[in-house]
């Protein structure tokens, strides 16, 4: 078994993505599938190009986006991308696109078809803080995650996909003393259960568990 994971460069004026920095954390196997990290630009397209080249390249069985959600106290799995470019800041080279969809002919919007909840279940059980997310925003996270799903349909059938958001890290937090941080290690610890998760439950149902919100 093969699973691409990606993972974003720093944007927003961050000196360091912690997604990225986890990412490179991870052991280059776990639970027995080989892990292959792609670092992908925070830049709407160029993104979905990086990941799209190096998937066809290798056929991975899952696609797991990661990228940094500043403010979030968990590590959320997210359960839906919307066919929607709706950026509140630029990309890395100054893309930003107002209410623009991100494929002409694709889904108004396409869910996860990770075990999400299976993920959540087993990065709780190790220890680290884990939710079901069901926004992903509309900044090129989303767009990643929907392009994952949008590049599964249409050329890589069979290929399970999703996103993961994870919080800041403490260095990023000194001047932002309201937001909440988690350490690269427990990241790192979070993803990895998240990925035995995947490969356990590949091709299996995801758990039936709760994982709504009231708003």
């Amino acid at each position: 078994m093969k699973i691409l994971v990606t993972a974003f460069d720093p944007f927003g004026g961050e000196k360091i993505n912690p997604a990225l920095e986890a990412v490179k954390l991870l052991a280059d196997e776990i639970a027995g599938a080989e892990i292959v990290k792609l670092e992908i630009p925070t830049v709407f397209h160029k993104s979905a190009e990086t990941m799209r080249e190096k998937a066809l390249e290798i056929n991975p069985d899952m696609i797991l986006c990661v990228g940094q959600a500043g403010g979030r106290f968990a590590l959320t799995p997210e359960r839906v991308a919307i066919n929607q470019d709706d950026a509140r800041i630029e990309d890395n080279e100054g893309n930003q696109p107002i209410d623009v969809p991100i494929q002409a002919d694709g889904a108004s919007a396409y869910f996860s078809t990770l075990p999400i909840k299976a993920m959540v279940d087993s990065i709780k059980a190790a220890g680290v803080p884990a939710a079901v997310s069901n926004t992903a925003g509309t900044f090129v996270c989303n767009h990643i995650m929907y392009q994952a799903l949008y590049l599964t349909e249409k050329e890589l059938p069979g290929t399970q996909a999703g996103f993961i958001h994870v919080p800041f890290i403490p260095e990023q937090v000194v001047d932002k003393p309201e937001k909440p941080a988690m350490s690269i290690e427990d990241i790192a610890k979070g993803l990895t259960a998240a990925l035995e998760a995947m490969v356990e439950f590949h091709g299996k149902e995801d758990l039936k568990a709760v994982g709504g919100a009231t708003h």
